[in-house]
């Protein structure tokens, strides 16, 4: 049995909080398409920074299109956002740790700095958040839930 809860008081606060995340993945990658227009695609140039964080073509173009996802998850509901924001947020975290590990070598693809490692880091913790306490089920399923809860 999962141990994450089913219909959660919160929920409605949880995927609003999720939709935000996304929203904000969109903003800072349409503004880093914008700034990048022109540039090569993996570009490492640390001069170029949106919102404070160090960007390139192909790093505004993976925050938008995950940032789409999140919010087309959040239009969708159910558990499609719970499931879209868990993986997304995992996702998150793998790739701001690799820009973590290359920050300061030639594989930095993405142009990670530090900045863009902790805000990156902190946005796949909060769609995991919202993936994990936003599910919806049954009655049956949230009250099987908590009776496992109660047991000892």
């Amino acid at each position: 049995m999962a141990h994450n809860p089913v219909n959660h008081p919160a929920r409605p606060i949880y995927r609003a909080i999720g939709g935000l995340t996304g929203l904000y993945l969109v903003i800072f990658g349409v503004l880093g398409l914008v700034e990048t227009s022109g540039s090569e695609l993996f570009a490492q140039d640390q001069t170029i920074t949106v919102l404070g964080q160090g960007t390139n073509l192909g790093h505004s173009a993976l925050a938008a299109v995950l940032g789409v996802l999140v919010l087309i998850g959040t239009g969708i509901g159910r558990n499609v956002d719970a499931t879209l924001n868990k993986w997304i947020g995992y996702l998150l975290m793998v790739v701001s740790l690799a820009g973590l590990a290359v920050i300061r070598t030639d594989a930095n693809y993405l142009n990670y700095t530090i900045p863009g490692v902790v805000v990156t880091m902190l946005l796949g913790l909060v769609l995991l958040m919202a993936g994990m306490y936003g599910r919806v089920g049954s009655e049956d399923e949230a009250r099987a839930w908590r009776d496992g809860r109660l047991v000892l």
